[in-house]
């Protein structure tokens, strides 16, 4: 077994896609509209999925927020430096909520930036080999 994806629901397809490829890099893998459900689902990611575990972001036509709750924490992303990743996202309009640094309690370097629906990406700077 493993992981496929992980579902996130978006108000705006669009400025999603735009996010997740231009700002964080990943490519769209496929997308596909469901009229009759009123529905498109959109797959973006690293790597192929047949190679490792993916976004699936859910649009539906109808609804442009949701309330994200208090369950979800956020997205991990391996990243080979949080500073200049953070200063990156800054440069493309991101939102960048926790600038890099030492995480509190260790010595891990991470930072954390959102997405326009408001999920946290959490970057976690590559150790040094």
């Amino acid at each position: 077994m493993r992981i496929l994806h992980t579902m996130l629901r978006v108000g705006n397809l669009e400025k999603s896609l735009n996010f997740y490829t231009q700002v964080l890099g990943m490519r769209l893998l496929r997308q596909k509209e469901y009229p009759e459900g009123k529905f498109t689902l959109a797959f973006v990611g690293y790597q192929d999925e047949a190679d490792g575990a993916v976004l699936e972001l859910t649009y539906n036509w109808e609804t442009s927020s949701y309330d994200l709750g208090n369950a979800f924490g956020h997205i991990a992303v391996e990243v080979n430096n949080a500073y200049e990743a953070c200063e990156n996202v800054k440069k493309l309009g991101g939102k960048v909520t926790r600038e890099a640094g030492p995480m509190k309690h260790g010595a891990t370097i991470i930072a954390f930036v959102e997405d326009p629906d408001g999920y946290k990406i959490e970057f976690i700077q590559k150790k040094a080999a």
